[in-house]
């Protein structure tokens, strides 16, 4: 039976190491990581349709106004979403899509696609997150604890996510991330076709025997 896709959306506190995450899924072969459009100019090696799908403004504003958007963001004077016919796309052709986005937007496109599976990836505790920010050593003690300062507030709404994961060793963190989304695809608003497959298999052998 055709297998249709589903939508993951992973979000985590900075420093949660969600994107290195991401890249150990993307290595699983049944993922494809979903593809943003953006109206900012490309930088040097970015490729548009690997990297992004670089538009113009007008474009941007038309998807806006016809819906083809699953969330979009504006940052420094640009304008970023995620394209509704690149992700519908994938998921036809069975393979399951990871949308790394912030939770902002990940809270936008379960509204409008309420089957996508919203994963929030945290570190063990707050005590490791600091010390991963800091191991970076790409900022400041005062851009740290500003990043500590968000992720405290977007703890208070970690419930409204399907699955919290804790990344303290990366592959049990991507085998739990498999393992949701062998779960996710037994459920049974799922698996629609195949509830009609056995009704009409059924009306056909009920209807022989009459």
């Amino acid at each position: 039976m055709e297998k249709r896709g589903m939508l993951l959306i992973l979000s985590g506190f900075s420093g949660a190491g969600k994107g290195t995450v991401v890249k150990g899924l993307m290595k699983q072969g049944q993922f494809a990581l979903s593809i943003s459009a953006t109206t900012r100019s490309p930088r040097e090696g970015e490729v548009d349709g690997r990297d992004y799908f670089f538009i113009s403004h007008q474009e941007f504003e038309t998807m806006i106004r016809e819906a083809a958007l699953y969330e979009y963001a504006t940052y420094c004077g640009n304008h970023y979403g995620t394209p509704r016919e690149y992700v519908d796309k994938q998921m036809a052709q069975g393979r399951d899509v990871i949308l790394e986005i912030e939770m902002q937007g990940a809270l936008q496109v379960k509204k409008m696609f309420p089957e996508a599976v919203l994963i929030f990836i945290v570190p063990p505790t707050v005590t490791v997150l600091k010390e991963r920010l800091m191991h970076r050593g790409t900022e400041e003690m005062d851009v740290i604890m500003r990043r500590l300062k968000r992720s405290s507030e977007e703890a208070r709404s970690m419930d409204q996510y399907d699955y919290i994961v804790v990344n303290d060793q990366l592959e049990p963190c991507i085998e739990a991330i498999v393992h949701i989304v062998e779960a996710e695809r037994q459920r049974g608003f799922r698996s629609r076709r195949l509830q009609q497959k056995f009704i009409d298999e059924f009306a056909l052998i009920l209807k022989g025997d009459n």
